[in-house]
């Protein structure tokens, strides 16, 4: 599965190196680290297909001798595995089927940026879901391995079958029928290894498994050995696959008395000793089988978390054994509105656990909805007291889309949390069947007025993290990020408020916002003696504001801070893409003595041109590098190549999202200015990281 903020290796073939920029821009700024690499002729492609390995090509249909057809060639005819999308300036159905046929995932016209980026995320999903496929394919070979291996030696009497004959068989199962070699068994039927008073049995179960029986089973009849001697056994029947074929394991073991014993201790180990119910980890092993059903065979069922109401202040009212006697009634009130066929546990302390199949989405809800007014309706008695609870019921559909048992126990959690957050609703005792949250698009994100609101409201904050010198310098240096508050509190970063899509009108309002606010703190820290340097991030709103250079003087004269005191950041795309704007922009910056920083640097085609006209003091390396600089010997020479020509024109380089002590030595060699990331401090509302101990 792919990694949270894995880098895409991309490939670009056009003949404009601006449009080219322009392609690797549109993927950063959909939220995807990039680093690319411009084709230029035959000989670049089959050099970076040796060397490297690539996530995505785009081509721009161009008639020239090198074009999109000769690339797509090569990689069919190197069976590489890289997504192939053309960009092409007009829909032409004959081009389309052409480059369809020749190997093409997509042809969009190279304006439709919106299509275009949906198609980018459905390819990469599928490269990452085929790779994952792969290595897991690798993974289950290697299991197979080890599970022959353990079949071979157990000392379990274990055999496959298929339509009633051999398929498998281990040693010590042939040793217990008294064959020696395994070619003889395959030729036996296994109804020659019973008794005729037990073939019937074997019969019938075999038979249930050939109509898709998934239960385990388990008879006991008499086998008949190959010298004609009778043993009587228990015979345990699942089902299996050997070489990639369905078929049933069959076990057999000597009848022995303690298997009555076995089958109790089973069933104990499977129940909550206060209510009786299953417990928590039955109920999971019956929704791992409930979900293959639902995956192999198409059946459909819900998963209802039963969550108890206010159950702390229950607990307080009647103290712990009464709890506990209100716990096991409302088990049994449960146990009254469940079929037989279900599955019913008691998963938490004040949660409850059901499992039903063979239901699709209005019969869950009416079943959900029947055992939330059944308990609502019941009256325990505590000692004499009568206590009334409610229940909010989280309800997650399982269909053939049904996720990992973990992650749909997850959905009908949070479905039960979410009851609490409907009108009404505060105290709990309601339903709510868990719905997949769909990604609005450009036009259904955050509004103008959503984010205005929010200023008002004064639902911005700020968090500082500090930047640590790798040379012993003294200076202390910590970069602002913003956060916005929700209406329930919790703190939305930038990129889901404000992403590339969104309302622009408002980056420019809300970066003013962010400067004034950190004028401010930055302004009272320094008066108790620290010489500290605080960094801005800046969007490309605020780059192309006329305004904003006559307003920023004003607002640093009134704070009385050194100009210097501040370093105004934005990233390295919006300065390729605004290349006039942000040279003018930092001309304007160093006339009010502020330092300037790139941040995201790295991931354009040639980033350093865009150093040759935007004059910088501070340059980011994009975060990208820092993971790939453990694992990859020629990222960590391409990183101490860029650090070395960065510093040789005066550069201060920082590198973020230090994770970890490991890589510290590394970043030291390579010559690193500074470093920050959550290794060192996650930002924090505060700027009291002790410079002293570095």
């Amino acid at each position: 599965m792919r990694k949270k903020n894995e880098t895409v290796h991309l490939l670009v073939l056009d003949q404009s190196q601006n449009d080219a920029e322009e392609m690797v821009s549109l993927l950063r700024n959909s939220g995807k680290a990039t680093r690319a690499h411009r084709v230029t002729s035959e000989e670049d492609l089959l050099e970076s297909l040796k060397e490297h390995s690539w996530d995505l090509f785009l081509a721009r249909e161009e008639e020239t001798e090198f074009n999109a057809l000769a690339s797509l060639s090569h990689i069919k005819r190197l069976d590489k595995d890289i997504p192939f999308i053309v960009l092409n300036d007009s829909l032409n159905d004959e081009a389309i089927v052409s480059y369809m046929k020749a190997g093409a995932q997509d042809v969009i016209p190279f304006t439709d940026r919106k299509h275009l980026i949906l198609a980018i995320n459905r390819e990469l999903n599928n490269l990452y879901e085929r790779r994952n496929r792969r290595s897991i394919e690798v993974h289950l070979r290697e299991a197979e391995k080890r599970c022959q291996l353990l079949l071979d030696s157990s000392k379990d009497a274990i055999a496959y079958i298929n339509d009633g004959m051999h398929i498998y068989a281990n040693s010590s199962y042939m040793d217990f029928l008294g064959y020696d070699d395994i070619d003889e068994l395959i030729c036996i039927p296994v109804l020659d290894t019973l008794t005729p008073d037990s073939q019937d049995e074997f019969k019938e179960v075999t038979k249930l498994y050939s109509e898709g029986e998934q239960e385990q089973k388990q008879i006991t009849c008499v086998s008949r050995r190959s010298d004609d001697s009778e043993v009587k056994v228990n015979m345990s029947f699942s089902v299996a696959t050997y070489d990639s074929e369905p078929c049933t394991q069959i076990v057999i073991r000597p009848e022995q008395d303690s298997a009555e014993l076995e089958e109790k201790l089973k069933e104990i180990s499977s129940q909550d000793l206060l209510t009786g119910l299953y417990n928590r980890q039955y109920l999971m092993e019956k929704l791992n089988d409930a979900i293959e059903l639902a995956v192999s065979k198409g059946q459909s069922g819900a998963l209802y978390y039963i969550a108890l109401d206010s159950f702390i202040q229950i607990k307080s009212n009647v103290g712990i054994a009464g709890a506990d006697l209100v716990l096991s009634d409302i088990a049994n009130v449960l146990r009254e509105q469940t079929e037989e066929s279900w599955t019913l546990a008691r998963i938490s302390d004040d949660a409850y656990g059901l499992l039903a199949m063979s239901q699709d989405d209005a019969e869950a809800q009416a079943t959900a909805e029947k055992i939330r007014h059944a308990v609502e309706q019941h009256m325990s008695d505590v000692s004499g007291r009568t206590v009334q609870v409610t229940t909010s019921v989280g309800v997650a559909l399982i269909n053939e889309n049904a996720p990992k048992a973990q992650d749909l126990l997850g959905r009908s959690h949070s479905a039960s949390d979410d009851v609490r957050q409907e009108e009404g609703k505060e105290s709990g005792n309601g339903v709510l069947v868990y719905t997949p949250k769909i990604a609005v698009d450009d036009e259904g994100g955050t509004t103008v007025s959503s984010l205005q609101k929010a200023l008002d409201d004064n639902r911005f904050k700020l968090l500082f993290q500090p930047i640590i010198s790798l040379r012993g310098e003294s200076e202390e240096h910590y970069e602002a990020f913003l956060r916005m508050l929700d209406n329930e509190g919790n703190e939305v970063s930038p990129y889901d408020f404000l992403p590339p899509s969104g309302p622009s009108e408002m980056a420019s309002k809300i970066d003013r916002w962010v400067i004034l606010q950190t004028i401010k703190h930055l302004s009272s820290h320094r008066s108790k003696g620290h010489q500290t340097k605080l960094v801005l991030n800046l969007t490309a709103e605020t780059i192309q504001d006329q305004t904003f250079m006559p307003w920023l003087s004003v607002a640093l004269k009134a704070a009385r801070l050194p100009g210097d005191s501040l370093i105004f950041q934005f990233n390295e795309s919006d300065a390729i893409t605004y290349l006039k704007q942000a040279k003018d922009f930092a001309k304007g910056l160093r006339e009010l003595h502020c330092k300037i920083s790139i941040s995201r640097f790295g991931c354009a085609l040639n980033p350093f041109n865009m150093l040759k006209h935007v004059e910088t003091d501070y340059v980011k390396l994009d975060g990208s590098f820092t993971d790939e600089i453990q694992k990859d010997e020629e990222t960590r020479e391409q990183v101490k190549e860029m650090i070395k020509a960065l510093q040789a024109q005066g550069k201060l380089t920082i590198v973020p999202l230090v994770e970890n002590a490991s890589i510290l030595s590394t970043l030291w060699q390579a010559g690193v200015n500074y470093i920050q990331g959550y290794y060192l401090q996650p930002p924090a509302a505060e700027m009291n990281y002790d410079f002293s101990e570095e």
